[in-house]
């Protein structure tokens, strides 16, 4: 693809580029040295809505206002001049659905945690449609996919599909506030099934098939990650505090802005994120065609992550600090008070299990999560290490899927907010019987955007260059003989419970 506006190499002086993260709630600026050192950081989380059970929005007027609001307290914290800032990117969640009306205001937000369109999706996949979508996108229809969740809105809110103007996703919102260019980037775009697969290209064939054959026009201009979208407008820099004019990047769905964020780049190389997600992903020069992966994102020539996926991962555990710690402040320190009472158990064979199906599973939307087999002697540290363990098993459960289909699972970097556990990296370790790597750079999402911006601004002439020049490990956990088996007996219990409980969900759902 074409660079729009490469700058020449810059000069000796200190130079930094700002990378931002937009997840599901919380958005985070990290300024980077070009080592890839912190320099500062600030994050602010918003404010989901639940309008009605399964839907999952946010507003966009404040997820804007809390950009502004990280980028410019992060810029405070550094204590430097906003023009040594040369690049700025953006990684956001992926799937989900951001629109703008026709007169380029806010129009809805819907999270990817998001389930209505389960119905919708049943739909679209019905008569080897489903089939037939994969074949174009490598991917079939679920319910918080963004073209799927756009063919909810058009079949059920008539009115609100009639005002769209533009299709976006989470990060592009931001890219759009920052430069006033409606673009997105392939890397998003692929991995929520709206591109022609291999050539990440937009293809109205594509949109019959989702039943959304008028709505080319609404989807924005397409570039690569680390094309220049645009730069800094005037209005812009005066709310965050940045120059007008700085490059601002296309940016990266966060799966894979986090997988080169911990320096996974090359083909071969795996990635697992324990975030709000459960992300496991092997990086290959060409897709991997099987309609058992859950999708294939596109990120540049001959530059694919083939992913397994769902919203099981450390969700769980922020729910339950949430909900069970955080009330009335009992504690300074709650993720870590959860690391503690983890600590405190010794495992055993006939501990609770526990499914962590908060916002369904890619199994089926229906799915829902529980504790079972806890007995009186059993207490708080028996019931999150039962979380750990299920959210680790749902991670196993994946890439055993990627497996399968012929993927070759090595070993693994491991990202994201479970990766800062003193708990949970051994226990990815024993549970799936490979070393893990963990990235020394906790806020892997917005590094990996800030590579991207350092070669949209001509500071590494590839991602590799970036990667090698801004990434480093923590350390690795190496998996235990006695520990691996007691995991495979548990999960075969875990599986076996699974496949139980489908007669209940199922009953459950007809109750809704």
């Amino acid at each position: 693809m074409k660079k729009l506006g490469k700058s020449i190499k810059v000069a000796e002086q200190q130079k930094y580029l700002l990378g931002l993260d937009a997840g599901n709630t919380v958005i985070k600026a990290v300024l980077f040295d070009l080592s890839g050192n912190e320099i500062a950081k600030f994050a602010r989380d918003g404010q989901s809505s639940t309008p009605e059970p399964g839907h999952v929005e946010r507003d966009l007027p404040e997820l804007w206002r809390n950009a502004c609001e990280v980028i410019r307290v992060c810029i405070d914290q550094a204590k430097i001049n906003a023009s040594d800032i040369v690049g700025i990117g953006c990684a956001g969640h992926g799937n989900g659905l951001y629109l703008l009306d026709k007169k380029d205001a806010p129009l809805l937000a819907i999270q990817s945690l998001d389930t209505r369109a389960a119905g919708m999706a049943d739909k679209l996949n019905e008569a080897g449609n489903g089939d037939r979508l994969h074949e174009l996108c490598l991917q079939k229809p679920w319910p918080s996919q963004t073209p799927t969740l756009l063919a909810w809105i058009k079949a059920n809110r008539p009115d609100i599909y009639a005002a769209v103007g533009t299709v976006f996703l989470c990060k592009d919102f931001i890219t759009f506030n920052l430069t006033g260019e409606k673009v997105s980037d392939i890397s998003d775009m692929s991995g929520c099934g709206f591109l022609s697969m291999p050539d990440c290209t937009y293809d109205d064939g594509l949109l019959v098939h989702y039943g959304l054959e008028d709505a080319a026009e609404y989807l924005p201009r397409l570039i690569g990650p680390d094309d220049i979208a645009g730069v800094v407008s005037e209005a812009a820099a005066h709310a965050t505090g940045l120059m007008p004019g700085t490059p601002v990047v296309g940016g990266l769905f966060d799966v894979v802005a986090s997988a080169l964020g911990s320096g996974v780049v090359r083909p071969g190389q795996a990635s697992i994120v324990a975030g709000t997600w459960s992300i496991n992903q092997v990086l290959s020069s060409s897709p991997v065609i099987d309609d058992s992966v859950f999708m294939v994102s596109g990120f540049g020539k001959n530059r694919f992550s083939n992913i397994e996926a769902s919203a099981t991962s450390a969700a769980n555990l922020e729910w339950y600090v949430r909900e069970f710690i955080e009330r009335g402040d009992h504690h300074d320190d709650p993720f870590g008070y959860c690391n503690q009472r983890v600590g405190e158990v010794s495992p055993a064979d006939d501990d609770p299990m526990y499914h962590p199906f908060l916002y369904g599973s890619g199994q089926g939307a229906q799915m829902r999560a529980g504790f079972y087999g806890i007995a009186g002697w059993h207490g708080e540290g028996h019931i999150l290490r039962a979380l750990f363990e299920g959210v680790v098993f749902e991670h196993k459960r994946h890439i055993g899927q990627l497996t399968s289909a012929g993927v070759e699972f090595g070993d693994a970097v491991l990202s994201g907010g479970g990766s800062r556990s003193p708990i949970w990296p051994q226990m990815f370790a024993d549970a799936l019987g490979k070393s893990m790597t963990v990235a020394a750079c906790e806020e892997t999402g917005a590094l990996g955007a800030a590579i991207a911006a350092g070669c949209g601004a001509g500071l590494f002439d590839t991602l590799e260059d970036g990667v090698a020049a801004m990434t480093s490990a923590r350390g690795t956990f190496v998996p235990d003989a006695l520990a691996q088996a007691h995991f495979q007996r548990r999960y075969s219990i875990f599986t076996d419970l699974t496949a139980n409980m489908g007669s209940f969900w199922a009953a459950q759902q007809n109750l809704t």
